[in-house]
């Protein structure tokens, strides 16, 4: 039988090779394993596109550029609040585009992008604060290194996903661990958002005005104008403080950085450097991580119509590479995208064809110096407005995960799991410190919610969990015809 291009299985793929080596040998084998790692990419011209489709040529370049508007304001704010280079952030989020392809063949459509689980990791290691004058953070080696080494962990835990399948991410982290880890994380956060916005009575307007922009634009605005709202409400802030200042009615915005950037040079590269407090605060955001990639392979599985589970693994592995790869050269780790997500539920296209073509405009977007130092003027309040906005999201998402996944609260043991770990997050903005090793408002609250849900698991939690899988597996070794019969009896 004819092997479907979207259906790739390596079991299946080994068989076929081994078949064709018998008359040709093994180097055509190595050749049919390559060829079938990727999609095709069968052209369809209308209707709903799926993962081993694209559209004509010049749709895939625009529907490119719009992922790239989808992720764009994210993917630069991130390293604005961590101190660190948007002209690099941006190179490496397409170079961690096109590893995260390759990593998983093709077949989970996402764009890679900075991720926001390290921004406080990141403040707290280094001590710095962002405002427009701040400039660079000087500590920019020492959050690389922390990184590097949270992507190494990172990228073992995939391996062990690859090795083990993804069930045991479920025992561990379960949707109420999960849900508790992304909440507190938007929550820690909320402090720095609130401070920035408030600054000044004149940066406290600018972030509410910038915040009603977004939201008005994320309700009421016309086609695709509707997906890029962050990035809407930061271009209308920006110009409305812009003719404050003009006017005189605001502080005039410093383009002394902008002057004096080139028009086209390389990022700024540091290199990293490992120092035992830094690698101790910011590597629990590997289980925030873990948390964010199977949220997303289930996500666009279920609006794909192609279940991915069954390459978490290689997802995982993908972004840890990528992510490693980005410290490497003293960018921002990576993470999936929901933003992208958001695109493709609109536009009912998930070609990952299209995100290879978005990962290469990121990466020459990377080059225009002046670019990312415009980037930097961004006013302290609508930065700040930004940020509540941000900031407001992630912790509604880990509330949505909880009610996706139907999280039975009336269970006290998810009432204290989900609970305790969200007060500490909230209200912890120091770091605990024993010896070298530290915890900040996000890494002890991610130990919290992973040793409290174990703990109070309790023996019965561990006989209802072994009596699933045994369901489980007695239901997939029932004939199809009993089952029916079953169900009509």
């Amino acid at each position: 039988m004819e092997k479907q291009v979207g259906d790739y299985e390596p079991q299946l793929l080994a068989e076929d090779c081994s078949q064709t080596t018998l008359a040709t040998g093994h180097k055509l084998m190595s050749w049919h394993t390559v060829r079938n790692y990727f999609p095709k990419y069968a052209l369809k011209r209308s209707g709903v596109i799926y993962i081993d489709e694209r559209p004509p040529v010049i749709h895939c370049f625009f529907m490119a550029i719009q992922h790239v508007l989808a992720m764009f304001g994210s993917t630069v704010l991130a390293p604005l609040m961590m101190g660190m280079d948007t002209n690099t952030a941006l190179f490496f989020s397409g170079i961690g585009t096109i590893i995260f392809y390759i990593a998983t063949g093709g077949r989970v459509p996402s764009y890679v992008g900075s991720s926001f689980g390290f921004i406080g990791v990141v403040v707290s290691a280094t001590g710095y604060s962002y405002s427009p004058t701040s400039g660079r953070n000087e500590h920019v080696d020492v959050a690389a290194g922390g990184i590097l080494i949270c992507g190494v962990v990172y990228g073992c835990i995939g391996l062990l996903v690859l090795f083990l399948g993804h069930k045991w991410i479920e025992f561990v982290m379960p949707p109420v661990v999960t849900g508790a880890v992304v909440m507190t994380i938007g929550i820690h956060l909320s402090s720095s958002a609130f401070a920035n916005a408030t600054q000044t009575s004149f940066d406290g307007w600018m972030a509410f005005t910038t915040v009603m922009v977004i939201a008005l634009t994320s309700i009421y605005a016309p086609g695709m104008m509707k997906r890029i709202p962050i990035l809407i409400g930061m271009i209308i802030g920006y110009l409305i403080n812009f003719g404050c200042g003009y006017t005189g009615a605001g502080p005039a915005i410093d383009y002394t950085e902008v002057y004096e950037a080139k028009w086209f040079a390389a990022p700024t590269f540091v290199h990293p450097k490992f120092e035992g407090n830094a690698i101790s605060i910011i590597v629990p955001v590997c289980v925030v991580l873990v948390a964010e990639n199977l949220g997303h392979i289930k996500a666009v599985g279920a609006m794909a119509e192609q279940p991915l589970d069954k390459y978490l693994g290689r997802a995982i592995l993908g972004d840890a590479v990528a992510t490693i790869v980005a410290a490497s050269g003293g960018g921002p780790g990576t993470t999936t995208y929901s933003e992208n997500i958001g695109v493709m539920a609109v536009t009912q296209i998930f070609s990952t064809l299209i995100f290879l073509i978005a990962a290469v405009v990121a990466i020459f977007l990377g080059f225009i110096q002046k670019f990312g130092a415009a980037i930097h003027t961004i006013p302290q309040g609508v930065f700040g407005g930004l940020s509540i906005i941000l900031f407001g999201l992630i912790t509604v998402s880990g509330a949505r995960i909880w009610v996706e996944n139907q999280v039975d609260f009336k269970d006290s043991r998810n009432l204290l799991v989900a609970g305790i770990p969200v007060v500490i997050g909230a209200a912890m903005q120091t770091t605990l410190q024993w010896g070298n090793f530290q915890l900040d408002g996000i890494g002890l609250p991610t130990y919290c919610a992973i040793l409290l849900y174990q703990l109070l698991r309790g023996y019965d939690g561990i006989q209802e969990l072994f009596r699933r899988r045994r369901n489980n597996k007695d239901s997939q070794e029932t004939p199809i015809h009993l089952k029916e019969e079953e169900e009509r009896v």
